[in-house]
């Protein structure tokens, strides 16, 4: 009996220590919860116990880097200065990359109701700056006596909208790694793009951050040729995560790279994954684990 009681000990010892290690990244905050890319969302998240907070930045017309998922105001989140909604046909005139910051934050993005995430809580919210959110979230964790926070960012850019609805390249990345520096979080921040470029040029200017691969679902191409249109190793390999299966975990392991899959939102699949052994995961209900 005492053998099985060691054996079984033994099995849970291991399971809490992967939940220990696993990198619970909260999406957008926490999107399915609170306004997404909204400090309310990313204080929440934190409550919820995420070890990474994600997000996604776009630079104003003044240079301002901003927390947005799209360039544009988004007609499914947001509400003009005079109250009234729009139509997703219309968003797109409403371009982040020609509003200033002031102009930007006469808007709101927390009342209106996501058709996509009922449970998510309606409040007045701006697109925040990313200094603010930074300074936010490093005064709530030491208040709450908790660990640092570790930082997610997406450069939200693409070659065929340059100079249109965001910087080039070159730009974006700058201005991105001059408010990292300037709070002196940068050992505790990665930095994410489906633009390779991005990654390129910081990869080159900062060597030494930690850099992340978004890879689509629809792309089909093995790790290794990802890799190699990259030009250099990132830290983490970041699939959606119906790609994840053994082989890509393997060729990702033999690369060196972690690998964060996004974005997980039923009980089922995050299981999965960690028994298959994901170093982390990015989630717009972190209250899953909770459960």
């Amino acid at each position: 009996m005492s053998k099985y009681i060691l054996f079984y000990s033994l099995i849970i010892m291991m399971s809490f220590q992967t939940q220990a290690q696993l990198d619970v990244q909260g999406h957008r905050g926490c999107r399915g919860l609170m306004p997404e890319n909204t400090i309310p969302a990313m204080l929440r998240a934190i409550d919820l116990g995420v070890t990474t907070l994600e997000m996604d930045v776009v630079i104003t017309s003044d240079n301002r880097v901003v927390l947005s998922h799209e360039p544009f105001m988004n007609a499914e989140i947001s509400t003009r200065p005079d109250g009234t909604t729009f139509s997703t046909k219309e968003q797109k005139q409403y371009n982040i990359f020609r509003m200033t910051l002031a102009e930007l934050q006469r808007w709101d993005v927390g009342m209106k109701p996501h058709p996509k995430f009922p449970r998510q809580q309606r409040i007045p919210a701006v697109k925040p700056l990313l200094e603010d959110v930074i300074d936010s979230v490093e005064a709530y964790v030491r208040q709450k006596g908790l660990k640092p926070m570790r930082y997610n960012i997406e450069t939200k850019c693409q070659p065929a909208t340059d100079e249109i609805y965001h910087p080039g390249p070159q730009r974006f990345a700058a201005l991105l790694m001059e408010v990292v520096m300037k709070k002196k979080v940068s050992e505790r921040v990665t930095i994410q793009s489906f633009d390779i470029r991005t990654l390129q040029v910081i990869h080159t200017s900062h060597p030494i951050m930690s850099l992340a691969y978004l890879i689509e679902n629809t792309n089909k191409l093995a790790v290794e040729d990802n890799i190699t249109r990259l030009g250099f190793t990132p830290a983490i390999y970041s699939p959606a995560f119906q790609l994840v299966d053994p082989k890509l975990l393997d060729a990702c392991r033999k690369l060196g790279m972690k690998i964060v899959p996004w974005t997980v939102n039923d009980k089922e699949n995050i299981d999965r994954l960690i028994a298959m052994g994901i170093d982390g995961l990015i989630t717009d209900y972190p209250d899953l684990f909770q459960k």
